[in-house]
C-alpha cells in the first residue's frame, strides 16, 4: 500500500461512516417523499404493478439503467477490470451485447403481448395452469438469487463503507436496507420503484463521470497514459499482460464461453427487466426505452474501463485486494485517492442506493409473479379482484423481503459470485427459450413450456451446486476442504441453455395434445402489430 493510500483510507476510516450515512438517509428521505407521492395514483393492479403504463421511453430507459446496473456491475466490473484488465472488461462487453437480444427479439414483442409478468407471455396460447406455475417457480427463483447476492453485496460492502467489520452490524445493515426496500414496494408501488431507480440511475452515472473525467484530467487527458501508469505500478505483478486476453481465462478459455452466453442471453429473461417493458404505454416506447437504456448502459461501461485501470495505476491491485471489502472496493478505494472522505462518502452512499433500488425491482417482481400467476390466475382460476391480487402482492413482499434478509444475513461472507451466475444461468436457460418459442414458433405446447422452464432451472442449479464455485477451490463458498465438484465450469450456461431449448423442442414435438392454432394467430398479430395490447391507465 503507498503512503497516500494508506493516509487516505485511515482519515477515510475516522470521517466516512458519518458523512456515508448522511448521504444515504438523505437519499432515502428525498426518494421516500417522491414515492409517497407517487403512491397517491395507484388505484388498480395496473398501476401497482406496471405504473399505470404511464412512462415515456426515455424515463423507462433510465429506469431500465438504474435496475440494471447494480451494486455488481459498478463495483464488481471496477475491480474485475483493476485486477485482471483485459479479461475484467470482457463482463462490460457481456452485459452490454446482451440488450441487443433484448432489443431485437423480446422488447416490442413482450409490451404487446403480456399484461404484467412474463408469465402472461408464455401462457397467452398453452394451458394456464402448467405454464404459470412453471414461470412463476422460474421468475421467483431467479428474483430471489438475485436479492440473496444483492443482500450479501451490502453485507459485504458495509466492512469498508461504514467502518462496521462484525458480523452483527453487517447484519443490521442488511435488514435496514431490507426494511427500506420493503417500504418502497408497499408504499410506492411500481411507480414509486421506478422514479427510485431513476434518481439512482443519475446519481451513479454522474459519480462514474465525475471520477473518470477526474482519471483522465490526472493524466492528461491521455487514456494511453492511464494503461502506462497501470501497468508501471509496483503492485502491479502482470506487467502488461493486464493490457492482453487471458489473464483471467487464459486457462480454461470455455469457462469464459459458458459465462458469456449466460450473461448475453440471460439479460433477455430476467423477469425484473422484463417488468420494466410493461411500464410504458405502448410497444414503440418499449424500444425507445431499450435505446435509451443501451446508450446509457453503454455510457457507464466506459466509464468502468476508466476506472478500472485508474485504481490499478492510483491504487494499485494488491491494495484493492487485501482491503475489507477485497475486488468490490477498487470505486471506493479510488474515490477516496481522488477526493478523500467527501468523494469516497458519496460513491458508497450511491453504492448503497444501487442496492437499494435493485432489491426494491426485483421485490416488486416477485410478488407480483405470485400474486398474478399462482393466486388469482392458478388459485383463484381468474377470479379475484385488483384489490384482492395487489393485497396479496404486498403480504408477498412482506414474506419476500423478510426471507432476502434472512438469506442476507446467512450468505454474508461467503463467495456470492455463484447467486449472480445462477441468476443469469436459470434466465437464459430457463425463461429465454420458452419466451423466444412462444413469440416465434406455432408449434410450441405446454408440455414444451413446462420441460423447457423446470429443466433449465434444475439443470442450472444442479451444474452449479456441482461447480468449482461451490466446492473444491479456494474461492468457493464452501473452500477447498470439501470438495464435490464434478462439473469442471464455473457457469453452466454452456450445457443448461442448449438443455433448455432442447427440452422446449423435445416436449413439444412428443406432445399428443395440440395447442389452440387460433390463438397462436391472435399471438403473432397482437405481437407483431400491437393489436389488442394493454392500454395506458388514465386517471
Amino acid at each position: 500500500m503507498n503512503l497516500t493510500t494508506s493516509f487516505v483510507t485511515q482519515s477515510s476510516a475516522e470521517q466516512n461512516p458519518v458523512l456515508n450515512i448522511s448521504i444515504f438517509l438523505a437519499f432515502v428521505a428525498v426518494t421516500m417523499v417522491i414515492v409517497i407521492r407517487a403512491s397517491r395514483n395507484n388505484r388498480s393492479a395496473a398501476d401497482f404493478y406496471a405504473g399505470g403504463r404511464s412512462f415515456t421511453g426515455r424515463q423507462n430507459g433510465v429506469a431500465i439503467a438504474g435496475d440494471y446496473l447494480s451494486a455488481a456491475s459498478f463495483l464488481g466490473i471496477c475491480g474485475a477490470i483493476a485486477i485482471y484488465g483485459y479479461d475484467g472488461f470482457l463482463y462490460s462487453i457481456g452485459f452490454l451485447v446482451a440488450w441487443l437480444v433484448a432489443l431485437l427479439l423480446v422488447a416490442e414483442l413482450m409490451r404487446n403481448t403480456a399484461k404484467f409478468t412474463m408469465a402472461d407471455v408464455l401462457s397467452f396460447r398453452l394451458r394456464q395452469r402448467p405454464v404459470r406455475m412453471a414461470a412463476a417457480l422460474t421468475t421467483l427463483a431467479v428474483s430471489f438469487f438475485y436479492l440473496l447476492a444483492q443482500m450479501a453485496g451490502a453485507g459485504g460492502l458495509v466492512s469498508l463503507l461504514l467502518g462496521v467489520d462484525d458480523g452483527l452490524g453487517q447484519s443490521l445493515v442488511i435488514a435496514v436496507v431490507g426494511v427500506v426496500m420493503i417500504m418502497y414496494v408497499l408504499i410506492g408501488g411500481m411507480k414509486g420503484t421506478t422514479w427510485v431507480q431513476i434518481i439512482k440511475a443519475v446519481l451513479l452515472i454522474a459519480g462514474a463521470g465525475v471520477m473518470t473525467v477526474w482519471v483522465l484530467a490526472l493524466n492528461g487527458f491521455n487514456f494511453g497514459a492511464v494503461l502506462d501508469a497501470a501497468v508501471n505500478n509496483p503492485e502491479n505483478l502482470n506487467g502488461d499482460a493486464i493490457l492482453s486476453p487471458g489473464l483471467q481465462y487464459g486457462a480454461n478459455p470455455l469457462d469464459f464461453v459458458s459465462l458469456a452466453l449466460a450473461l448475453v442471453l440471460g439479460t433477455a429473461g430476467l423477469p425484473h427487466v422484463l417488468m420494466r417493458f410493461y411500464t410504458v404505454p405502448t410497444a414503440k416506447e418499449a424500444r425507445r426505452s431499450v435505446v435509451w437504456a443501451i446508450w446509457l448502459i453503454g455510457i457507464f461501461y466506459l466509464f468502468t474501463l476508466v476506472l478500472g485501470y485508474g485504481a490499478a495505476a492510483l491504487v494499485g491491485p494488491e491494495t484493492i485486494v487485501n482491503s475489507p471489502g477485497g475486488q468490490n472496493s477498487a470505486a471506493p478505494l479510488l474515490a477516496a485517492e481522488l477526493g478523500g472522505p467527501l468523494l469516497l462518502g458519496f460513491i458508497s452512499a450511491v453504492a448503497f442506493a444501487t442496492i437499494l433500488a435493485v432489491v426494491a425491482g426485483l421485490t416488486i417482481t416477485a410478488s407480483a409473479s405470485f400474486a398474478h400467476d399462482i393466486y388469482n390466475s392458478v388459485i383463484k382460476k381468474g377470479t379475484a379482484s385488483a384489490k384482492q391480487e395487489v393485497r396479496v402482492a404486498k403480504i408477498t413482499t412482506l414474506v419476500i423481503g423478510a426471507a432476502a434478509i434472512l438469506g442476507g444475513i446467512g450468505v454474508q461472507g461467503q463467495n456470492v459470485a455463484f447467486l449472480v451466475a445462477l441468476a443469469f444461468a436459470v434466465a437464459a436457460s430457463a425463461n429465454l427459450p420458452t419466451i423466444l418459442y412462444s413469440l416465434f414458433w406455432k408449434k410450441f405446447t405446454t408440455r414444451g413450456a413446462v420441460w423447457s422452464m423446470v429443466g433449465g432451472l434444475l439443470a442450472a442449479v444442479l451444474l452449479i451446486a456441482l461447480s468449482p464455485v461451490v466446492s473444491g477451490d479456494e474461492t468457493s463458498m464452501l473452500g477447498a476442504g470439501i470438495d464435490f465438484a464434478i462439473f469442471p465450469l464455473k457457469n453452466p450456461g454452456i450445457v443448461s441453455i442448449p438443455l433448455g431449448f432442447f427440452l422446449g423442442w423435445l416436449g413439444s414435438v412428443t406432445d399428443p395434445g395440440r395447442e389452440s392454432k387460433k390463438l397462436a394467430a391472435e399471438m403473432e398479430v397482437r405481437a407483431l402489430t400491437g393489436y389488442g395490447a394493454e392500454p395506458p391507465v388514465n386517471h
